[in-house]
C-alpha cells in the first residue's frame, strides 16, 4: 500500500492532516535554516565585542554595528549605541534588547504548537467517521458471516487517519522541542554576555565619576575623550 492508497482510505480528515503536515515541514525547514545560522557564530561574536569593550566602547560599538545581522550583535548593539547613561538606563536596554530577540527566535513556535494539538483530534475524528461509515453497513442478520468482513476491513482503514495524525504531532513535537532547546540556549548566551557586558559598563561608570574629563569611550590613562557609544 502506497501513501496515495493510504490517503484516500484515510477518509475526510486526511485532508486537513495534509495541510497542517505541509505547514509543520515549512516551519520546520525555516527554523532549521535560522538556528542553524544563529548557533555558528553567536560565542564568537559575543567574545569579540566584550573583549573590545574592556579596551574601547567606541570599537566594541563599531564591532557590535558589523554584526547587527546576528541576533547577539543586535542584542549588544543597542545598549552600546546609547550615550553615556546611567548604569540602570544600560541594564534595561540590556534587558528589552534581550526580550525582542527571544520574542522574534519564537517564530513558528504558536504554529507547531496547534499542529501538535490539532492533528491528533483530525486522526481521532477520521477514526470516529470511519468507524460511523462501516458499521452503518453492518445488517443484525449479517453479524458472524462473512458478509461483515468488509466492516472489518473498514474499521482497520479507518485508523489510518489515527495514525497519520500521530505521526504528524509526533514529528511537529519532536522539532518543536529541539527549537526550545536552541532557545534556551540561547537565552543562557544572552544572559551571559549581557551580565559581563553589564559589569565592564558599570566598572567603566565607576572609573569615570571622579574625572570629569573621562568619557566611557576611552580609559582614564588616555585623557579625556568625547567618544560616544
Amino acid at each position: 500500500m502506497n501513501i496515495v492508497d493510504l490517503f484516500q482510505k484515510g477518509g475526510l480528515a486526511m485532508w486537513p492532516l495534509l495541510v497542517l503536515s505541509i505547514l509543520a515541514i515549512g516551519t520546520i525547514f525555516e527554523r532549521l535554516w535560522f538556528w542553524s545560522s544563529v548557533l555558528r557564530g553567536e560565542r564568537k561574536v559575543a567574545d569579540q565585542i566584550l573583549d573590545a569593550a574592556r579596551r574601547s566602547w567606541e570599537e566594541a560599538t563599531e564591532l557590535a554595528r558589523q554584526a547587527s545581522n546576528q541576533p547577539m550583535g543586535r542584542f549588544l548593539y543597542t545598549p552600546l549605541r546609547l550615550a553615556n547613561q546611567e548604569p540602570e538606563t544600560f541594564r534595561l536596554a540590556l534587558e528589552a534588547s534581550a526580550d525582542e530577540e527571544l520574542t522574534s527566535m519564537r517564530r513558528g513556535d504558536k504554529l507547531l504548537e496547534a499542529v501538535i494539538a490539532l492533528a491528533p483530534l483530525l486522526g481521532l475524528l477520521g477514526t470516529v467517521l470511519g468507524l460511523i461509515n462501516a458499521l452503518r453497513l453492518i445488517r443484525l442478520g449479517d453479524i458472524g458471516t462473512s458478509s461483515t468482513a468488509g466492516v472489518t476491513l473498514g474499521i482497520g482503514e479507518a485508523l489510518i487517519a489515527t495514525a497519520s495524525g500521530l505521526v504528524v504531532a509526533i514529528t511537529a513535537l519532536a522539532f518543536y522541542r529541539l527549537f526550545q532547546a536552541f532557545l534556551f540556549q540561547q537565552s543562557r548566551m544572552f544572559h551571559r554576555a549581557g551580565n559581563e557586558l553589564e559589569l565592564t559598563y558599570r566598572q567603566a561608570w565607576l572609573q569615570r565619576k571622579p574625572n570629569a574629563g573621562y568619557s566611557l569611550g576611552t580609559h582614564p590613562a588616555q585623557g579625556p575623550d568625547t567618544t560616544r557609544y
